[in-house]
């Protein structure tokens, strides 16, 4: 019998010690369509002090995790670009997720997309192929990529469309929806839009707040926005408002525990009038308002195209 030496038989034999992981240590995995802003989520994250790997395979991820959370880490966040490129490794996302959900680290999973046409012109800006073009098309590449990463995007926790935001739009939704991610509390985007400039597809709700009074019409209201108190008295004093803000409020109050329950921790509420100047605007500000009053909440409010013509 060959023995290491130094150690005795016992020794050798003795099981490891399991890792000890920082309390609430939530690692998160950057992903979704090549073009729709990874790299832009990953700076974000890096602004905010997150420790952030690009593009390492699935299985170092498992191991760069693991060292970032151990209680004597010098990391207390991590995150991880994991895109397309990542399919000619071993293991996928999924078995990823399923491995550290196994080992009490549940990942936060940020997806990100955009419109094909959207895509197709963020390529053509700088001129780059698509990974999974070959010698075809630009179209066919993102079309396979759809394909491939439709059940990541339905499994993600937080889903962006980035069709519609500028960089900063961008920095503002990612910073609204992950200041919360340290102490696991469920988080509610209130997104206000203009149907005109077409309904956030991330969206767990889609409200029309169309049926109240447009102030767009009304001469000395319609420079202002929702935000302003102007407008905002105005809208919540017609008929219906107060009441179907009660109602919502009490219904989506309903459904969180299930969300949660269910391991959704992220949920976006999209507000829509016709221009997402005015209506929209100031139903989601008082929605927000009225949801903060929940302790177990951090509630936060985005206005998409309150500053487009």
């Amino acid at each position: 019998m060959i023995q290491s030496v130094g150690l005795t038989p016992s020794e050798q034999s003795a099981p490891a010690e399991p890792l000890k992981y920082q309390e609430n240590f939530t690692p998160v995995i950057i992903t979704g369509m090549s073009g729709a802003g990874l790299s832009t989520a990953a700076r974000v994250l890096e602004d905010l002090g997150w420790y952030v790997a690009h593009n390492i395979p699935p299985q170092l991820i498992l191991d760069l995790v693991d060292l970032c959370a151990v209680e004597a880490s010098p990391v207390d966040k991590v995150a991880v670009v994991c895109d397309v490129r990542s399919r000619e490794f071993n293991g996928g996302l999924a078995q990823v997720v399923a491995e550290l959900t196994g080992k009490d680290l549940p990942p936060t999973v940020l997806f990100l997309d955009a419109r094909d046409d959207v895509l197709i012109k963020r390529f053509d800006n700088v001129r780059r192929t698509h990974p999974l073009q070959g010698s075809q098309t630009l179209q066919v590449g993102i079309e396979r990529e759809r394909i491939m990463l439709s059940q990541v995007r339905e499994d993600a926790d937080v889903v962006i469309d980035t069709s519609e935001l500028s960089v900063h739009d961008l920095r503002r939704a990612i910073e609204s929806s992950f200041k919360s991610i340290a102490s696991r509390v469920q988080h509610v985007t209130i997104e206000s839009f203009g149907f005109k400039h077409g309904s956030p597809r991330d969206a767990d709700f889609v409200v029309d707040v169309r049926f109240l009074p447009n102030p767009f019409w009304i001469p000395e209201l319609k420079p202002f926005r929702g935000v302003d108190k102007p407008v905002s008295d105005y809208v919540l004093a017609q008929r219906g408002a107060q009441e179907f803000l009660k109602n919502f409020v009490e219904m989506l109050k309903d459904m969180l525990p299930g969300y949660r329950h269910e391991g959704k921790s992220f949920i976006t509420v999209a507000i829509g009038c016709t221009g997402g100047h005015h209506r929209s605007v100031a139903v989601s500000e008082e929605l927000a308002r009225r949801l903060g009053e929940a302790t177990d909440l951090d509630v936060s409010v985005v206005h998409r195209d309150i500053n487009r013509h």
